[in-house]
């Protein structure tokens, strides 16, 4: 029988790490087994694994800080903590000696995960539906809180995170990491999870890495292996920037359609002082002066949030605030966002205090600079400049007409229908939705109809020739016509899955008629979301007949190319060669 093979990390617990070798080593002798164990340790590492050793052991037990090792690919892997060897160690070699008999690479684990998107829709199910058809499929177990639109759903308890082996965060957002401290953890976005939730648990258990205890007030980009998908670069830029619209959303939603009622009830000069105490005067107020103040101050406090958790909220808010103030807008909210967290990310690598003066970090020394340097920026650097380029942006697409604003129009929207919920589409809903903010509502409108009209034109689609969509895709043309109608776009993405050299550029071609429809007719859209639910509203939609108009001709553009480029279907539900209509 070979021997046990143990690595314990123990770079800033040295005293803990040689505690817990000796403690597996006296549990192995108690099972009649030898073990080796290398420690890492401050000044270095004792006792390491020869190469013998490493290619002779069929499963390895990993503790406490390591990150993925390359000389482990391919074995059997167990991580566990200190604190779980100092306890129990004998349980910890249990535990390892099952995992020999397991029938394959995740049999058996107890894995709890997380998921959540910006608008906490559509993206935030489906990724805790891939996850769970992925765990049954290799034979673990599996618990998935859902953080949605309102809230989390399912949420995790204390027990089950306690007995999990691994973490999973499918998220496009940040996600609070406290509770997973001494866990593996591993985050990915949500668009692995529900093209491959297998393979992305796969990968997981191979890759994850040890939240230290300290790691949940630690800026995400200091995480380390415990934060794979939250590195920097483009995808780290683009999952700050959603956090931040993701609460900035509610006010926009709130703000808009308040102002909307306030215009019904006392005209479009209800904001004069003459309306003073009215009931529109006041949602006007509550709408204008309240919600819609917040807006950007939520943008940049979240982007710095998810950049520098905690610390960076005030610091964020507060250039939020002062990009309002000098008139530098949603782009100054961003910017702000920006700066507040990675200088409060730097600020918290580059401050060493000593343990006992540790706790005046978050709640004096970073919210002080913080703010300090944000506000100094946006006031000497960053907000003039900025104030004027939102001058001219607003100037540019408010005089936009004709064949300049349908075309932004038709580029909106075919984004819209790239990738349905992915990056492509939330960077123009972003756009759209931070717009308002500069009273230009004209692409949000463009936006909204343009992601309607996917899930609508495939539903109809199933309908009108049903002989070209499987019995599973007629049935999900039912749910993907009430999901176009609540411009939830994500309704749209099984039927793109299945054939997507087909239905994507229909779909596209749809939504871009859509946008330049509506960017052309110059219809306006006061709030960001809600679908057809919206319409009613007085003064939510500017030019109504123009929106229906544009809805409804981007459908049937898509509805025409499917019936174009979609195969009929054997009688089996297997594709045969394109036949003539």
């Amino acid at each position: 029988m070979s021997d046990i093979v143990a690595v314990i990390g123990a770079e800033t617990l040295a005293t803990h790490g040689m505690l817990a070798r000796e403690a597996l080593k006296k549990a192995a002798a108690g099972l009649g087994r030898a073990i080796k164990v290398e420690l890492h340790m401050p000044e270095g590492v004792s006792d390491p694994l020869d190469a013998a050793t490493v290619a002779g052991a069929a499963k390895v037990l990993l503790v406490g800080e390591l990150a993925a090792d390359p000389r482990f690919e391919g074995k059997q892997v167990l991580r566990a903590t200190l604190q779980e060897v100092l306890d129990a160690p004998a349980a910890v070699l249990g535990r390892l000696e099952g995992a020999a008999s397991a029938p394959g690479v995740g049999a058996g684990l107890k894995i709890v995960a997380i998921t959540s998107c910006p608008t906490g829709i559509a993206h935030t199910f489906m990724a805790a539906e891939g996850l769970q058809q992925g765990a049954k499929e290799i034979g673990a177990e599996i618990r998935v809180e859902t953080q949605g639109s309102v809230g989390s759903e399912d949420a995790l308890t204390a027990a089950e995170i306690a007995a999990a082996d691994l973490v999973v965060i499918a998220a496009d957002r940040q996600v609070e990491l406290g509770r997973f401290a001494g866990k593996r953890v591993f985050q990915s976005q949500t668009k692995p999870a529900i093209n491959d939730g297998a393979g992305l648990i796969r990968r997981a258990i191979a890759e994850a890495a040890v939240l230290s205890g300290g790691q949940e007030d630690t800026p995400a980009e200091a995480q380390g292996g415990a934060a794979p998908a939250k590195a920097g670069g483009a995808a780290g830029v683009y999952k700050h920037l959603m956090t931040g619209v993701s609460f900035m959303l509610p006010f926009v939603v709130a703000g808009g359609i308040l102002i909307a009622i306030a215009f019904a009830l006392g005209g479009i000069y209800v904001y004069d002082d003459a309306h003073q105490g009215t009931l529109g005067w006041t949602l006007f107020q509550i709408g204008a002066k309240g919600a819609f103040t917040l807006m950007v101050p939520a943008l940049a406090g979240y982007i710095a949030f998810s950049i520098a958790d905690r610390p960076g909220i005030a610091p964020g808010m507060t250039g939020g605030v002062i990009a309002g103030t000098i008139g530098a807008g949603f782009i100054g909210g961003i910017l702000a966002g920006f700066i507040a967290g990675y200088a409060v990310l730097w600020l918290n690598r580059a401050i060493k205090l000593p343990k006992t003066l540790q706790g005046l970090k978050p709640v004096l020394i970073l919210p002080l600079l913080g703010v300090s340097i944000t506000g100094l920026l946006m006031f000497y650097v960053i907000g003039k400049p900025t104030a004027e380029l939102l001058a001219a942006l607003t100037t540019w697409l408010q005089g936009m007409q004709g064949a300049q604003a349908a075309v932004l129009g038709a580029v909106l929207g075919g984004m819209m229908a790239v990738d349905m919920g992915g990056p492509i589409n939330k960077a123009a809903y972003a756009f759209g939705t931070t717009l308002i903010a500069a009273n230009v509502t004209e692409p949000m409108a463009a936006v909204m109809c343009a992601g309607m009209t996917p899930p609508l034109a495939l539903s109809i689609a199933t309908k009108l020739f049903a002989n070209r969509f499987t019995p599973e895709e007629r049935e999900a043309g039912n749910a993907a016509f009430v999901l176009g109608l609540s411009f939830v776009t994500e309704g749209a993405i099984p039927f793109a899955a299945r054939d997507p050299f087909r239905v994507i550029p229909s779909l596209i071609a749809g939504s871009a008629v859509a946008g330049a429809i509506c960017m052309a007719m110059g219809v306006q859209l006061k709030v960001p979301h809600g679908g057809i639910f919206v319409l009613p509203i007085p003064n939510a939609v500017g030019n109504l007949p123009g929106f229906v108009i544009a809805m409804l001709a981007g459908t049937a553009v898509s509805v025409i190319a499917l019936r174009i480029v979609k195969p009929r279907l054997a009688a089996a539900g297997a594709p045969t060669q394109l036949k003539a209509a």
